[in-house]
């Protein structure tokens, strides 16, 4: 008989949110400042201006988002906890990130069964996580440019002449595309989770509630 799990607690579940669209709105806007599609009609029109100022609110509220939810890994429950990031810390959770990782790669059948985060999508989210605070780097050094000497250039400006301008932009540019990869990949395996599992997978992202039958645990 499957059993009511509280997993996903609501800042774990506001700050997914946030990210998802901020990582949506930033590529959108990024892709449209790297590489304009569209051009003002006329002097007076201002969408540069505006694609820009929607870039900066959204990195502004990613970094947000990415504080708060790295603090909640120290405060939070078991399947918040910094912890459930490096499962491959114990034999059982290297087993299970292995077999986990035969059943992604079609080499095996066998899934294993958590309340939260199996062990490959928790590493991933690991990366993804380390992606995000190099885009929050990145964009804020490239940001501070405007003002010489103000607090995001005093922040992240050294690295300005240690890697250059140029080569910075590419590198946010590059993990850009590695953010819209995994959020692809991200729907289609927690789709695939749910329908593998039967476990509320996509609804408890809403919720916070996962289905879990105990004999699997």
């Amino acid at each position: 008989m499957l059993e009511i799990h509280y997993v996903w607690q609501w800042p774990v579940r506001i700050a997914h949110w946030i990210n998802a669209l901020c990582i949506l709105t930033l590529s959108i806007t990024g892709i449209y400042i790297g590489d304009p599609f569209s051009i003002a009609a006329g002097s007076t029109g201002y969408l540069m201006g505006w694609m820009r100022l929607v870039h900066f609110v959204a990195a502004y509220l990613l970094l947000m988002s990415v504080i708060t939810r790295i603090i909640w890994m120290f405060i939070g429950n078991q399947h918040a906890s910094w912890r459930a990031f490096i499962p491959w810390i114990t034999p059982k959770g290297r087993d299970n990130f292995f077999r986990m990782l035969r059943y992604y790669t079609f080499t095996g059948n066998n899934i294993s069964h958590e309340s939260g985060h199996n062990p490959v999508a928790a590493t991933a989210y690991l990366g993804i996580y380390f992606l995000l605070i190099i885009q929050i780097v990145s964009g804020f050094a490239l940001y501070g440019q405007f003002s010489p000497g103000g607090f995001w250039d005093s922040a992240f400006g050294w690295l300005l002449p240690i890697v250059g301008n140029q080569y910075l932009r590419l590198g946010h540019h590059a993990v850009m595309w590695l953010l819209i990869g995994f959020f692809i990949n991200h729907i289609y395996s927690a789709w695939l989770m749910d329908i593998k599992q039967k476990n509320g997978t996509m609804s408890g992202i809403f919720s916070g509630y996962r289905y879990i039958d105990p004999e699997d645990l």
